[in-house]
């Protein structure tokens, strides 16, 4: 029995159902990748979404990486506005 085979078996005994050619690509992307980094990636692709980037040492069993402390931002002073030229929207 294939890997893709066995998908669509666990698939079909727990109800779920979905296109015939799902487990066949999942099998194939398993093959090339580890299904570890999967799981521990994922919601980590494309564009600054916030992904959980932190979980990904814990997961590993490495030794945990210090996060790098947050930036502190400093305030910078504000510039004269147009607040006050005597009036205003609401007035």
């Amino acid at each position: 029995m294939t890997f893709a085979e066995k998908i669509a078996t666990i698939l079909k005994a727990s109800n779920v159902e979905c296109e015939s050619y799902w487990p066949s690509l999942f099998a194939k992307l398993a093959e090339k990748k580890n299904i570890n980094d999967l799981i521990v990636n994922v919601g980590a692709g494309g564009g600054g979404g916030g992904a959980p980037t932190a979980a990904a040492p814990a997961a590993s069993g490495g030794a945990a990486a210090a996060a790098p402390p947050p930036e502190e931002k400093k305030e910078e002073p504000k510039e004269e506005s147009d607040d006050d030229m005597g009036f205003s929207l609401f007035d």
